[in-house]
C-alpha cells in the first residue's frame, strides 16, 4: 500500500466517525463505541498526510501540529472510551466528566485545544498548495473550524457531517491533483 492510500484510509476511517457522532444512522455504540474506533484508527492514518507533501519548512509545523493532533485524539477518545464504558449510569459520568473538567492538564490537550490540531496541522499541509488549487485550499481551511463549531456551538450534527465531508473531500482532492501533477511533470 502506498503512503497515498493510508491517507484515504483515514480519510474513510475518520469521516465514518463523524457519520456515527451525527446520529443520522440509527446509534452503532454496542457492542463497542464503534464512533470513537473509527475516529481513532481515522486520526492515526492520517499521520501518513505528514509523508505525502512537499517538504519544507510549512511541512515541518504542518506535521507537528498533525502529530499533536493526533496524540490528542488518542487521548480524546480514551476519554470517550471510558465515558461510554459507564453506560447508563449518568452519576459515574458526571463524576469524571467534573474531575476532567477540574484538571486542566487533562482539559486542555485532549479535550479543548488538541483535538483542533489535527485540523489545524491538514490545513496547514494544504496551504502548500494554495497558488495552484485555491478552490480546493479554501474547501479544507474553511470547513476544519466549521467541523468544530458545528458540534459545540450549534450542536448540529447535519452540518458537522457536512463540514467534515467537505473537508476530507478537499484533502482526497488534493491527494489526486497532487499525484497528477507528480505524474503530468515527468
Amino acid at each position: 500500500m502506498k503512503t497515498k492510500h493510508f491517507c484515504l484510509l483515514g480519510l474513510l476511517f475518520f469521516f465514518t466517525s463523524y457519520l456515527l457522532f451525527s446520529k443520522l444512522l440509527p446509534s452503532f455504540q454496542q457492542p463497542i463505541d464503534f464512533a470513537h474506533w473509527f475516529n481513532l484508527i481515522g486520526a492515526c492514518f492520517l499521520l501518513s498526510f505528514n509523508d505525502v507533501f512537499p517538504k519544507n519548512r510549512l511541512n515541518s509545523i504542518a506535521s507537528i501540529l498533525t502529530t499533536l493532533g493526533v496524540f490528542a485524539h488518542i487521548g480524546l477518545c480514551t476519554i470517550d472510551f471510558i465515558m461510554w464504558s459507564f453506560g447508563n449510569n449518568e452519576l459515574a459520568r458526571e463524576a469524571l466528566s467534573n474531575q476532567i473538567s477540574s484538571t486542566p492538564s487533562i482539559l486542555y490537550p485532549f479535550i479543548i485545544v488538541g483535538p483542533s490540531l489535527l485540523f489545524i496541522g491538514l490545513s496547514a499541509h494544504a496551504l502548500n498548495f494554495i497558488k495552484t488549487h485555491f478552490v480546493i485550499v479554501l474547501m479544507i481551511v474553511l470547513s476544519a473550524p466549521a467541523i468544530g463549531f458545528s458540534f459545540f456551538i450549534l450542536k448540529n450534527g447535519v452540518y458537522m457531517l457536512l463540514s467534515c465531508f467537505i473537508f476530507a473531500s478537499g484533502l482526497g482532492l488534493l491527494l489526486y491533483r497532487n499525484e497528477n501533477l507528480e505524474i503530468n511533470n515527468l
